[in-house]
C-alpha cells in the first residue's frame, strides 16, 4: 500500500495545536472551527503541504467522547476549507484506537503515536507500548492507508526500560510503524541519535519531531525524511485568546528556508 505522505517530497507538517477542550469549557465548537481552519489557512499559504491536528487534552485514561466528537468535527471541517492540506491526527491521551477512529472519520493520513513500543513514565504516568493494538485496529477499519508515525524514546517521557534507542526504533519498525519520530533534547543531539539508528541498518523514514527553525531546516532535511515544527512559527504578540497563533511570515520564511539545500 503507497502511503500518500511518503510519496512525494519530504513532509514539512506544521502541528496545529488545540487548546485543552476540558479547560476551555467556555468555548464553543464555532470558535474551535474558527480558530483551526484560521490557522490551517496560514499553514497552507506559506506552502506547508501538512498539517497534525493536536488534541492537549490532558487526561490519564482513554480519550473523552467529546474529544473524539470535536477532532473529527473539526478534522472534516479542515479538509473541507483548507483542501490543499494534507491531514495527520494526534490526540494526547494513550489511546491509539481514538487517533485510528478520528484520522479514520477525517480522512486523515497519518497518525502520530507517543509510546508504541516499550514503556514511558509521562506526566500523567505510565504508559505501555500499544503498537500491537494500533496495526490490528488499523486492519480492523481497512484503512492501510493512514500512516502510523511511532516516536522512539518521546523526549517528554522517560523509558521505562533499559533498550538503546536504535533497539526501540528496531521495535518500532517490526511492529508495524510506518516511519519514526526521533527528537533530541538539542538539534545536535537529534542529528546523532539518527546517526545512531541509521547505523544499525534501520531504513524506515525518520522525521525529526522538534527544535527546527528556518535556521536549521536545511540541515534537518537532509539528515533526516522530514520535520515536525511549530513553535517556532508562532506569533510572538498573540494573546492566549486570538484566533490567529501562528505567524504568516514566519510560516513563509520558514518554508523559504526549506527550499535551500544543506
Amino acid at each position: 500500500m503507497s502511503l500518500k505522505l511518503f510519496d512525494g517530497a519530504k513532509p514539512v507538517i506544521a502541528a496545529l495545536h488545540l487548546p485543552d477542550f476540558a479547560l476551555n469549557r467556555h468555548r464553543s465548537v464555532a470558535w474551535y472551527e474558527d480558530y483551526a481552519v484560521a490557522n490551517a489557512r496560514v499553514f497552507a499559504q506559506a506552502g506547508i503541504p501538512w498539517i497534525k491536528l493536536q488534541d492537549q487534552t490532558k487526561t490519564a485514561g482513554a480519550a473523552a467522547s467529546d474529544t473524539l466528537a470535536l477532532m473529527s468535527a473539526i478534522g472534516r471541517l479542515i479538509r473541507a476549507e483548507v483542501p490543499g492540506l494534507g491531514l495527520g491526527i494526534i490526540v494526547e491521551a494513550h489511546d491509539p484506537v481514538a487517533a485510528m477512529s478520528v484520522a479514520h472519520a477525517t480522512g486523515a493520513d497519518f497518525v502520530r503515536l507517543k509510546v508504541f513500543v516499550g514503556g514511558a513514565m509521562t506526566a500523567q504516568g505510565p504508559r505501555d507500548g500499544l503498537g500491537a493494538e494500533t496495526v490490528s485496529y488499523r486492519a480492523m477499519l481497512r484503512r492501510p492507508d493512514i500512516a502510523i508515525l511511532a516516536d522512539v524514546h518521546d523526549r517528554t517521557a522517560i523509558p521505562l526500560s533499559g533498550e538503546s534507542q536504535p533497539f526501540a526504533a528496531n521495535w518500532a519498525a517490526k511492529s508495524g510503524a510506518d516511519g519514526l519520530v526521533i527528537t533530541g533534547s538539542s538539534f545536535s543531539d537529534t542529528l546523532a541519535r539518527i546517526d545512531a539508528v541509521r547505523g544499525k541498518g534501520i531504513h524506515k523514514p525518520i522525521l525529526i519531531g522538534g527544535g527546527v527553525t528556518d535556521g536549521n531546516v536545511a540541515e534537518a532535511m537532509a539528515a533526516g525524511d522530514g520535520v515536525v515544527v511549530s513553535s517556532a512559527l508562532m506569533r510572538r504578540d498573540a494573546a492566549p485568546e486570538d484566533l490567529l497563533q501562528w505567524d504568516a511570515d514566519l510560516c513563509s520564511r520558514f518554508m523559504d528556508a526549506v527550499r535551500v539545500p544543506a
